[in-house]
C-alpha cells in the first residue's frame, strides 16, 4: 500500500534517476530502511573511470554490456546491509536480474511507478519474470500510478 512516504521516495529516485548521462532511459534508485531513513542512491551508468561517452551510451549492444543498473549501483553504495529496506525505482520497477539480487540481499519491498507506454513493449517480459519471483519470495511489489508518483511534486 502507497502513502505519502513512498510518494516521496519516488520522487527522489526520480530526482536521481536525472543525473544519469543515458540518452534513452534515466533510472533512479532509493533504498530506505523502516525507519525512512535513505540508506544508499543509485543512477544507471558507466562503471568508475569508464567516461560517459556517445560511443558506449549510443550503441544498444555495447551499452547494454557496460552500463551499471541505478539498482546495482545503490547497493554497491549502501556499505551496509540492507534487508529489511524498501526499494524504490524510477521511471520503472526492477528488472528480472535487479529483482532476483535484491530478493537475494534481504529487500522487504519493491515500490515503483506504473511502466510507462512507450517501453511495455520492449520489457513487458523482463518485468513478468521480475513480479514472478517477488511473488514466489512473498515480497510485495507497488505499483503506484503514474499520474500519483508526479502529483506530489
Amino acid at each position: 500500500m502507497a502513502n505519502i512516504w513512498d510518494l516521496r521516495f519516488l520522487n527522489l529516485a526520480e530526482h536521481i534517476a536525472g543525473w544519469s548521462k543515458d540518452p534513452s532511459t534515466q533510472t533512479g534508485a532509493v533504498i530506505v530502511d523502516q525507519d525512512r531513513r535513505v540508506v544508499s542512491v543509485g543512477y544507471n551508468g558507466m562503471p568508475k573511470g569508464i567516461k560517459d561517452e556517445n560511443h558506449y551510451l549510443d550503441d544498444r549492444e555495447k551499452k547494454y554490456a557496460t552500463i551499471i543498473h541505478c539498482e546495482h549501483n545503490a547497493l554497491i553504495f549502501a556499505k551496509r546491509s540492507i534487508e529489511g529496506c524498501t526499494l524504490y525505482t524510477w521511471p520503472f520497477g526492477s528488472c528480472a536480474h535487479c529483482t532476483s539480487m535484491f530478493i537475494q540481499a534481504g529487500i522487504y519491498r519493491f515500490v515503483f511507478p506504473d511502466m510507462p507506454e512507450r517501453l511495455k513493449e520492449r520489457w513487458t517480459k523482463n518485468f513478468e519474470l521480475a513480479e514472478k519471483m517477488a511473488s514466489e519470495a512473498r515480497i510485495p511489489r507497488v505499483a503506484l500510478e503514474r499520474y500519483k508518483a508526479e502529483a506530489a511534486d
